[in-house]
């Protein structure tokens, strides 16, 4: 039973943080964000929030550096809109899966390629 709670917490998080960066958040350093994925862990007291950043590593860096000063800002909005006893700290982390996927359907473009001529 618990676990569906965390996953509908999780989701709920995932939905509003989307709408805060995009919306609310008014940084010039944060670039074209997308929230992949949230973990929140069983007492809800960290939410792990996956980012994809479109851009180079710096832009990539710079975005993290902005979020990192909005947080008090993003956690306080937060508590407004989902009523928590406590309003999840939050980490903000890099979603890889996405970058790796297409260098591994690139690898695979390429073996493709190189046995279709023979």
């Amino acid at each position: 039973m618990a676990k569906v709670r965390v996953g509908r917490v999780s989701e709920q998080i995932k939905k509003e943080l989307s709408t805060l960066i995009q919306m609310e958040l008014k940084d010039p350093r944060i670039g074209f964000i997308t929230v992949t994925g949230v973990e929140v862990t069983g007492d809800l007291s960290q939410a792990r929030v996956y980012l994809s950043v479109l851009g180079n590593d710096e832009q990539k860096e710079e975005t993290l550096k902005a979020l990192a000063r909005g947080t008090g800002f993003l956690r306080s909005e937060l508590g407004k809109r989902i009523r928590f006893r406590h309003t999840p700290e939050l980490i903000f982390k890099f979603d890889q899966s996405i970058e790796y996927g297409s260098r591994i359907e690139s690898l695979l473009e390429k073996i493709n390629n190189g046995n279709g001529g023979q």
